[in-house]
């Protein structure tokens, strides 16, 4: 069953927090999102300009429109606004009673001012007996139960059981207003404490983020979670979303988080990066082919002193690349990223080096032009800092190789003169690498804005010449 999940809350234009960001988390927890509205929010991530309130039987119409209709699974309710919303929902909830209802009592502005009066704060006391689960930060809390704001862990349980108690609901303990390099959250109720661990991430855009959990929650609910259950598969929805909210690039202030971070690695959208990047460069892969030197070293004719000094100069490009690829793991967002691009980094100093320094001398090596050019682009890259465009610098060389190697796999005699060498670019093992290489520059590119994108682009096409003249580079030394 997919499940009906309806958010009754204001607006927000720039889509971080209110119905926008509940239908978000709606659809990322595969529910279907309805929306009743109850302001209409003038905002951006800089802050609030002005809230338009319409009369309240245009609220309750809305609300009758989907449960004459609808059947409904879960109900999320944000931003009221007044005591008169506040009677107007309360009154549809005794009515209806939808199965898990989840409030988040939105009472504070992020400056710490009260958002209520002082009986729209009393009316949000009484809805409390409507909801299932509720959601507060510490400072709303803090209102809910009237005393000051914790600032410890053990107060903000003490708070929350009290509100579990008077008001008969589960509490759902946010804390992210406390200090520290944890952020712990905890499900209270009358039956105990369900605490769930978390890390802090470091990240100025949390707009949206109570919002965003407490339709998860709804959304789990209606799965048919308890509220322990769904606070444990939320908690790490939320973390990853808070971590991927810079890619979005959504606004100049507090912007909002990435809702559909665990999707989008997985959509299908048409060509991926990757593949658009390889057939721009196509012109330059069919020079590389047509080179003489690739032909030669195809067909054991070339020049031995020619392939030993291609030797000498990959030697040295390959040192450097591999400081380049122990960049791209220091930047990568993931731990198995680090540990791909770490792998690759001492696969050049081990394997590869140890390949080449079986044909030459490796001491006393001075780099040739085109090796210096290629790998002054990819320490530039690196110096830029971006893990994107890194990413599709260093590509090329992962890729073409491959390319190369399954061309030649098995079109050659166990005598050819270069038989060592051209099963090395056929290894199914680095072609496996080439893949996985890939698969996270895709990935880079759909967290990328168009300009990141449009510089990997750039970054890969310059890769993919200095290849081409590296290859070139021997027979014309």
């Amino acid at each position: 069953m997919i499940p009906r999940v309806l958010s009754i809350a204001g607006t927000d234009p720039t889509g971080g927090a209110g119905i926008q960001a509940d239908l978000k988390s709606i659809s990322a927890f595969g529910g279907y999102g309805m929306a009743a509205v109850t302001a209409l929010v003038a905002q951006n991530t800089l802050g609030v300009r002005e809230v338009h309130v319409p009369p309240t039987e245009f609220l309750s119409a809305q609300l009758r429109a989907v449960s004459d209709d609808v059947e409904i699974d879960a109900v999320k309710i944000g931003m009221l606004g007044s005591a008169e919303v506040v009677e107007v929902v309360s009154a549809w909830l005794a009515e209806v009673r939808p199965p898990a209802v989840v409030l988040d009592p939105v009472m504070i502005a992020t400056s710490g001012d009260r958002l209520l009066d002082a009986d729209a704060e009393a009316a949000i006391r009484g809805l409390c007996r409507y909801a299932d689960l509720v959601t507060p930060n510490l400072p709303e809390l803090a209102v809910l139960v009237d005393e000051p704001v914790a600032h410890d862990w053990d107060t903000a349980v003490a708070q929350a059981q009290s509100l579990a108690v008077r008001a008969d609901v589960a509490v759902l303990l946010k804390g992210g207003h406390l200090r520290g390099p944890e952020s712990p959250d905890a499900i209270v109720d009358t039956a105990g404490i369900h605490p769930v661990s978390g890390r802090r991430v470091d990240t100025p855009h949390t707009h949206g983020t109570g919002c965003s959990l407490s339709s998860a929650m709804a959304t789990l609910a209606a799965h048919g979670l308890a509220w322990p259950a769904a606070l444990e598969r939320a908690k790490p929805w939320l973390t990853g979303a808070l971590e991927h909210a810079g890619d979005l690039h959504v606004g100049r202030g507090n912007g909002p988080i990435d809702h559909l971070h665990e999707l989008r690695p997985n959509l299908d959208i048409g060509p991926v990066w990757s593949t658009a990047a390889w057939a721009e460069a196509a012109p330059v892969r069919a020079d590389v082919d047509d080179c003489a030197f690739v032909r030669g070293l195809a067909s054991g004719d070339l020049d031995r002193a020619a392939f030993t000094w291609y030797l000498e100069q990959d030697l040295l490009y390959l040192r450097e690349y591999a400081r380049v690829l122990a960049r791209a793991a220091a930047l990568a967002p993931t731990t198995k990223e680090q540990r791909f691009w770490a792998a690759a980094s001492a696969s050049c100093l081990v394997e590869e080096a140890r390949l080449h320094e079986s044909h030459v001398d490796a001491t006393g090596l001075e780099p040739a032009p085109d090796t210096t050019a290629y790998t002054d682009h990819l320490h530039a890259v690196s110096a830029g800092g971006s893990y994107a465009v890194l990413v599709a610098a260093v590509l090329p060389c992962f890729v073409l190789y491959t390319d190369i190697g399954a061309r030649w796999r098995g079109t050659f005699a166990p005598d050819h003169a270069y038989a060592d060498w051209l099963t090395a670019y056929g290894d199914e093992v680095f072609a496996a690498s080439s893949a996985e290489a890939s698969r996270i520059a895709d990935a880079a590119a759909r967290s990328a804005s168009p300009a990141v994108r449009a510089a990997m682009s750039a970054a890969y096409a310059r890769s993919m010449r200095l290849e081409l003249a590296f290859f070139e580079a021997p027979l014309r030394r």
